[in-house]
């Protein structure tokens, strides 16, 4: 019986899929107050490892949804111009699961992007003290020197080697190792992502002595916004390497021998992904009738390429926006309300709109 959780749970190769309930929701006060192996027990398509550490770390599942959330907005941000936009979450279709059963690119950014999200989530829920299991970053004590000279360290650190040792023990647990080659596929993509967090950690630092003079500095380490991990992993996503299994089946090799061998910062993949023109149940496609295309555009969100080649509509609609803005010392910004027409361009459906089936 699930009932006593509001949040919705679907379950996924890579970690749980979850619309975050709020923090004063029934089953987190429950989890709170030590039924965490009643909450554990309850949740659907979690492995055994992963009950242990819910069981063990109740308090950090929140955190995780957190993270889901996170790791959710981004994907839809970064593919929001593409045929495959991630939103079949938000479209109440539990479609991104098929698309994480293929090995395609879509499937590898999803792994590489919640893994990461996962990281950035414990991490700084470690920061602020809402975990019991971690803190700020502990090594980050006594003096240092860099380009500028010495320091000290100070301030709250954030305890990232935490939030990566955390999110590869929850997310790879969904991973058989050494079982088969997505497996495989998916464990080299989580660490992509998880490195990726780690890539954007950056030293601030605050200047102490007379009219600022830096005489003296305090530094700590802390994690950049979220969305530079994302276009980072989008850059690796158009860069992604397709591989196929070496002999002995431990590892993998490029599947065309004139690209370079992939790093562990890179992403890889097995097979090419579908167009995602029509609705397919089986390769998780929402098709792109309805969608809105740039009639000016030459990307991907060209009205040729996003209807794949079937046509547009246009209607002409009224909106307001904010006009003629001006600035008034000191300090607002104040604008008019203004009548704008525009004209929006929708795909054509295919002929038959139904889903694909394959039966």
């Amino acid at each position: 019986n699930m009932n006593f959780l509001p949040g919705i749970w679907w379950s996924l190769p890579l970690v749980l899929v979850w619309a975050t309930p709020p923090v004063t929701s029934s089953w987190w006060y429950m989890g709170a107050v030590g039924s965490s192996r009643v909450m554990c027990d309850n949740v659907p398509g979690l492995v055994s490892r992963q009950r242990q550490l819910c069981r063990r770390h109740p308090e950090a599942m929140l955190s995780i949804g957190r993270g889901v959330a996170a790791w959710t907005a981004e994907c839809q941000h970064q593919f929001r111009r593409h045929r495959w936009d991630c939103n079949a979450l938000e479209r109440g279709q539990r479609l991104l699961g098929r698309v994480l059963l293929r090995s395609s690119r879509e499937s590898a950014f999803v792994h590489a992007i919640s893994s990461a999200g996962v990281v950035f989530a414990i991490t700084r829920a470690c920061s602020q003290g809402e975990l019991k299991s971690c803190s700020c970053d502990p090594k980050k004590k006594g003096s240092a020197k860099d380009s500028k000279g010495h320091f000290d360290w100070g301030g709250c650190s954030d305890n990232i080697d935490y939030g990566i040792k955390f999110a590869r023990a929850f997310v790879d647990a969904k991973e058989q190792k050494g079982k088969d080659a997505r497996a495989l596929m998916n464990l080299h993509n989580n660490r992509a992502g998880r490195k990726a967090v780690k890539r954007f950690l950056k030293q601030e630092c605050k200047c102490h002595g007379v009219s600022g003079s830096c005489t003296l500095r305090t530094c700590w380490l802390a994690m950049a916004d979220f969305r530079k991990t994302g276009d980072y992993l989008w850059k690796k996503y158009n860069g992604a390497i397709q591989v196929v299994m070496n002999q002995d089946g431990t590892g993998f090799t490029v599947a065309n021998k004139k690209f370079k061998k992939p790093t562990t910062s890179d992403l890889v993949y097995f097979e090419s992904s579908p167009d995602y023109c029509i609705r397919d149940r089986d390769v998780g496609s929402l098709g792109t009738a309805g969608r809105v295309c740039n009639q000016t555009s030459r990307g991907m969100d060209s009205c040729e390429v996003m209807c794949c080649g079937r046509g547009y509509d246009t209607s002409r609609v009224s909106r307001m926006t904010k006009c003629e803005c001006k600035f008034h010392w000191c300090c607002a910004v104040r604008c008019q309300d203004c009548l704008e027409v525009v004209d929006i361009h929708t795909c054509k459906a295919p002929k038959s709109a139904g889903w694909i089936s394959r039966t």
